[in-house]
Formats: structure tokens, C-alpha cells, sequence
């Protein structure tokens, strides 16, 4: 099986704490998606012809499009790749374009999965990240998207944001816990250099959060969600069982994808692509059949390496059979032995033939994957 990520770079503004990839010029909706669907069909080999299981519409503002967008999209998959093992087509959306007429025509396309930025409940901290919607319009794009038939419904969150307190954040996941749905992302704030919220920062405008903070407000976040139900999937992910992200665990798994659009990556089970990070580049490489792209060959180590930090991330750790068919003894053992003082500590045990984080590991795993890291002398 494989999947595909579409990126949709436009958005109506932007973030102040966000770094990736997107544009505010609209007008170049039409050209892209035809550039857009030259890509697909140019790339049709990439993946070798393997099932597509999952389709992801990120951004950017994927809800920014129209029904005629989304549609010669859907129609070009369907025809060079076929869709009938497509289980998860995902939509990222922001909440105020999810309104009914929005929804009803989503309704009757091939999506089956929504993925909302709510990032707060506060309406004050939204304003302060530029976000166009309020918590009033959060809740009732939940209310409106199950209205309209999706049962696969997933919410992001930040935690750390500027202003943050314990009362506050848990306020925030007692109003996620009550919308009931079928998947929660929570991330903390990181400022990214380049964004406006950095610059902020560095101007002492606003302040980062302290460590024990950020500790705190994460112990709150596995046990509040764990006691309403969820599983504790990924880092940053959690879900109601069963219903974790198919898409974004074929990225932990080291399952294949293709990506198109501007800055999308790829991957195709040894070498890693990426586009360029313009819209305009990106355009002018797809119409004149000279893709801007780059590429990277991943030796023995660097494979390794992926896959320990991808593994190690999420509930089904590190499968040491696949890691000894896969690359060798020699890095089984290297693995094995540096994951022993963690494994005698109670940070990491061995499950299931699978060598995972523990409750306590998870608060430092950044650290645990650092040591099980190959690095060249």
C-alpha cells in the first residue's frame, strides 16, 4: 500500500506561528491545479504501482478550494493511480470555511476524514495568532461536520502558547473531550525561526512558557485524554480506538507516499524527494516538464536512523524483528545495547517482540532517541 499527499499552498492569511510552505495569492488558484494534476500524472511510476490507501489534502488551507478543484483533482487520481483501496482521504481545514454549504459539497465528494485547526479555545490567544475563527466557531464546525455525515473528525491543538496557564489549558481539553472527536492532535508551541511569533519573542513581546510548565501541561494532556477514552498513539497523537491518522502512520511506518505541490516530500521506501518551496518555481518546473526538486540517497545509517526515530515515536515501537531483517545484526545489537540503561531504568521496555517507550520515557524522548542514534566516529 502507499499514499498520497496533495499540498494546497494558499491560505486567506497566515499564522503568525506557522512555518510551512503557503501563499496569500489566490489568483493562482486555477494555474496550480492544473500544474497540480500535471505532477500526478507526470510522477505515476514513483510508487511503483502500489495501492493507494490514503489520500491528504494538507497546507496551506486545503478548504480554501472549489468544488471544481477538488474534483479534476479526484478525477486525475482516480484515473493514473485508481482509488478503490483508498480507505482515508483526509481534508485539513480551518473552521470558519466549514460552513453548510461548504460541507454539503464536501459531502458529496470522496472525503471521509476531517482534519480542523482549532489550536485554542481561547478567543483571545486566536487573536493573538491570527487565527479567523473563534471558539464559538470551532464548536459549531464540529457540531456542522457531523451534521453533515463525517464520522472520522480530527482537532489540532498547541499548548505552551503565550499567556498559557494550567486553568487554561485545561479548559481547552475539557472542551475538546466534549466535542467528542474520533481524534486529537495536541503539539507544543515551538517559534520557528523567520515567523512573526519569533520576532515577537526576540522583542520580548511575549514569553516562552517554562520546562516544568510545559511538563505540567503535557501530563495533562496524556491523562486527561486517556481517561476520556483515548489511546495514546504517537507523541503527539491520540485517538479513539482504532481510529488513528492511516496517512500520518505510514509516515512512522516507512510506508511509501507520494507528495505534489510546492515543498511536498516524497518517498518511495529507499530515497527521499522534495519540491522546491515556491509556488511560482514550483508552476514553471510542472508546465515545462523540469521539475524543481532535490533528492537525497539514504545509505545503511541513515535508514537506521529514520527508522528509530520515526519507531520510537508512536505506541508500536521498534519492532526488533524488522530492525534485524532490515538492518542487520550488527545494529540490532548496537540498538539493543544502547537501549539498556533506559530498559534498566524503566524509560523503555520490550512488548510484544517491540522495544517502546514507557509512560516515563515518553516525558524524555528526545533523549532516548538520541542514544539509540548510529553515530559515525
Amino acid at each position: 500500500m502507499a499514499g498520497i499527499y496533495i499540498h494546497v499552498p494558499f491560505c486567506k492569511t497566515r499564522c503568525i506561528y506557522c512555518d510551512f510552505y503557503s501563499t496569500t495569492r489566490s489568483e493562482w488558484k486555477g494555474r496550480y491545479i492544473e500544474a497540480l494534476c500535471k505532477e500526478l500524472e507526470m510522477r505515476y511510476t514513483y510508487l511503483k504501482g502500489k495501492p493507494i490507501e490514503t489520500l491528504y489534502f494538507g497546507g496551506g488551507t486545503p478548504s480554501q478550494l472549489d468544488e471544481k478543484d477538488f474534483r479534476k483533482v479526484f478525477d486525475t487520481v482516480r484515473r493514473v493511480y485508481g482509488m478503490e483501496n483508498c480507505h482515508e482521504i483526509t481534508l485539513e481545514a480551518n473552521p470558519d470555511d466549514l460552513c453548510p454549504e461548504y460541507l454539503q459539497m464536501l459531502s458529496e465528494l470522496p472525503f471521509n476524514r476531517i482534519s480542523m485547526g482549532i489550536q485554542t479555545f481561547d478567543d483571545t490567544t486566536l487573536k493573538l495568532l491570527k487565527r479567523r475563527h473563534n471558539a464559538a466557531q470551532a464548536i459549531r464546525a464540529v457540531e456542522l461536520c457531523r451534521a453533515h455525515g463525517f464520522r472520522n473528525i480530527s482537532i489540532d491543538l498547541i499548548y505552551g502558547l503565550p499567556g498559557e496557564t494550567t486553568e487554561r489549558w485545561e479548559k481547552d481539553l475539557q472542551q475538546a473531550i466534549a466535542l467528542d472527536v474520533e481524534h486529537i492532535s495536541a503539539y507544543h508551541l515551538i517559534y520557528e525561526e523567520g515567523t512573526p511569533i519569533y520576532k515577537m519573542l526576540q522583542k520580548h513581546q511575549v514569553e516562552e512558557v517554562d520546562e516544568d510548565s510545559s511538563v505540567r501541561f503535557f501530563t495533562l494532556l496524556i491523562d486527561r485524554l486517556r481517561e476520556a477514552g483515548y489511546e495514546h498513539y504517537e507523541i503527539s497523537n491520540f485517538c479513539k480506538p482504532g481510529m488513528y491518522s492511516r496517512h500520518n502512520t505510514s509516515y512512522w511506518q516507512g510506508v511509501s507516499y507520494l507528495g505534489c505541490g510546492p515543498s511536498a516530500h516524497s518517498f518511495d521506501g529507499q530515497t527521499r524527494e522534495w519540491n522546491c518551496s515556491s509556488i511560482e518555481k514550483y508552476m514553471s518546473g510542472i508546465e515545462s516538464g523540469q521539475r524543481d526538486f532535490e533528492r537525497e540517497e539514504r545509505d545503511l545509517t541513515t535508514r537506521y536512523n529514520e527508522f528509530i526515530i520515526t519507531s520510537v515515536r508512536t505506541q508500536w515501537g521498534i519492532s526488533l524483528e524488522r530492525l534485524s531483517n532490515d538492518y542487520g545484526t550488527q545494529l540490532e545489537q548496537y540498538c539493543l545495547k544502547m537501549a539498556r540503561p533506559s530498559l534498566e531504568n524503566g524509560k523503555l521496555e520490550i512488548y510484544e517482540g517491540a522495544l517502546r517507550l514507557t509512560r516515563e520515557g515518553i516525558f524524555i524522548s528526545d533523549s532516548i532517541m538520541s542514544d539509540l542514534l548510529w553515530v559515525e566516529n
